[in-house]
């Protein structure tokens, strides 16, 4: 199932705080109106399958950052003592059961917002780990079927398709159909680094010619940053003496060039 048909479900945790404190959130505020309904801390943290200890803790804490009690204990007596909310504990609750509905009907509004799933395929491609430098996210425009291996094109935007090549087992096994999303991984060692010549051919599948946004210099090599148009940069990691003998500066114009094997496809969760 590609990530457009899946469906995009928002959850969220609300809580209150005083003064950079935490007062508490659902959990807690739940063991308070179980004390309020019950009259014993006891009785409240049975139903909340808390030990006493624990729900005691959880209501003096409770007291400290509110700066005044929320409930109050009695103990001894014919009735065996208990506890009681105060007026200002049951006001705290019904605010954040308001808020709660609140919070659940905006996180309800945004879950309805068309443009969610896409941003939340960004965050996902931002916050994946890989050590390859070239990361490039974009669908499948073309499978091309071969006697041993498959050439899978990826449109990683308009213009700029990303050619790799992987075994028919690995297509299957990655579920890639015309149209899904995938990833298309590029280590900057495997990138190589021309001059740009009008016309010029070369035996790579992948080849984009751009612009030199930015050179960084290292102890032997450089890290060397295309533009290649529409948001897409290459990144190559080139020796100096090729930086050197290129003649490649910010502002230049140079062709980045990488095999279709040297490409590693996956696919979204």
């Amino acid at each position: 199932m590609t990530e457009a048909s899946t469906p995009v479900e928002l959850q969220g945790h609300l809580w209150m705080s005083v003064a950079g404190q935490s007062l508490g959130g659902k959990g807690r505020f739940a063991l308070l109106a179980l004390i309020d309904a019950c009259g014993s801390i006891s009785q409240a943290a049975r139903r909340m399958g808390m030990t006493y200890k624990n729900a005691w803790d959880a209501v003096d804490a409770m007291n400290t950052v509110a700066g005044e009690p929320l409930v109050t204990r009695s103990v001894g007596g014919r009735g065996g003592g208990g506890a009681r909310l105060t007026e200002r504990g049951r006001s705290l609750i019904r605010h954040f059961e308001q808020i709660e509905r609140e919070h659940r009907a905006f996180l309800q509004a945004l879950q309805a917002h068309p443009g969610l799933g896409e941003d939340l395929a960004l965050i996902r491609r931002i916050s994946m780990v890989t050590s390859a430098r070239n990361q490039f996210h974009g669908r499948v425009s073309q499978i091309v079927p071969g006697a041993v291996n498959d050439e899978v094109q990826i449109e990683v935007a308009p213009g700029v398709q990303v050619v790799a090549t992987i075994t028919h087992g690995s297509l299957s096994e990655l579920g890639l159909e015309i149209g899904a999303q995938a990833y298309a991984l590029v280590k900057a060692s495997s990138v190589v680094l021309a001059n740009e010549v009008t016309g010029a051919r070369y035996s790579a599948r992948n080849c984009f010619a751009g612009d030199i946004s930015r050179i960084t210099t290292g102890a032997v090599n450089d890290e060397i940053v295309v533009d290649v148009g529409n948001g897409v940069s290459v990144v190559a990691i080139i020796t100096q003496a090729s930086t050197s003998a290129l003649e490649l500066v910010e502002g230049g114009r140079a062709t980045v060039l990488f095999k279709a094997s040297s490409v590693i496809v996956g696919v979204p969760e």
